[in-house]
């Protein structure tokens, strides 16, 4: 049984806890996209250290369809707020790489220049970036690599989606971004159809083991396994190692 109070007590006191060690006098800087991951950190964030103490960035690439969903975020935690439109560095970009992007590249692009705007943004506020992703989306791999997935703190790395949509309505946000549909913001589809499985069936196969399609179990199973490099620190060699080679 989760205990939807119990956690977002502790979480918060946890990110009191990270800024005592890691800041005691420095903003936390999160990029506001309008769901439920970002919405709930900031609201975490607020709650730990005070409207004064967080910073929402708002990215879009050009023209963002639900940008009123990031803005009603910020209206309503009461935080300072910039907007840092990416499409001109996005193009850039592109335009001075001499060839083609494959499709795969030009859809994490904007996630990783993003996260360049964030770090910006945070070392000229005296930051740290908070990283918003949850439990179910590192479980697959549904995350950028140095995009979305980097951060200084991650409040909602263990928790599920399911546990964060509850730990965002024990924090009291606005049902309309608590059960918004989740969405990458680049490719133009929904997480569940990126992925081909539900959040449900995710969070149940996380949780219990429990999955009843063979099919989408090896469909997780398969994500989870080529990409859980990305949840681990960066291999490192290291010269006192001794490797010994048979022959």
């Amino acid at each position: 049984m989760f205990d939807a109070a119990k956690v977002t007590d502790a979480c918060i006191r946890w990110i009191r806890e990270f800024f005592k060690h890691n800041g005691p006098d420095c903003n936390a800087v999160v990029g506001i996209s309008g769901g439920k991951d970002s919405s709930t950190v900031a609201a975490l964030c607020v709650r730990a250290l005070g409207t004064d103490r967080v910073i929402g960035v708002l990215m879009p690439n050009g023209v963002q369809s639900d940008i009123d969903c990031a803005r009603m975020l910020v209206d309503f935690l009461g935080i300072r707020h910039f907007t840092v439109n990416i499409s001109g560095a996005v193009d850039s970009l592109k335009d001075s790489i001499p060839f083609q992007l494959s499709r795969q590249s030009e859809v994490n692009l904007p996630a990783r220049i993003r996260m360049a705007a964030l770090y910006a943004v945070s070392q000229t506020n005296d930051g740290r970036v908070a990283n918003t992703c949850n439990l179910s989306e590192d479980w697959v791999g549904y995350a950028t690599r140095y995009g979305d997935g980097a951060g200084d703190f991650s409040p909602l790395s263990r928790l599920t989606v399911r546990e964060v949509r509850a730990v965002a309505r024990e924090l009291g946000l606005p049902e309309k971004l608590v059960e918004k549909t989740p969405t990458d913001g680049l490719s133009g589809k929904t997480d569940e159809e990126n992925l081909g499985f539900t959040y449900d069936e995710l969070d149940r196969y996380i949780r219990t083991g429990v999955i009843d399609d063979p099919e989408t179990k090896r469909k997780i199973d398969g994500l989870h396994e080529a990409n859980v490099f990305k949840l681990r620190p960066m291999p490192a060699f290291d010269p006192d190692i001794r490797i010994s080679i048979s022959i």
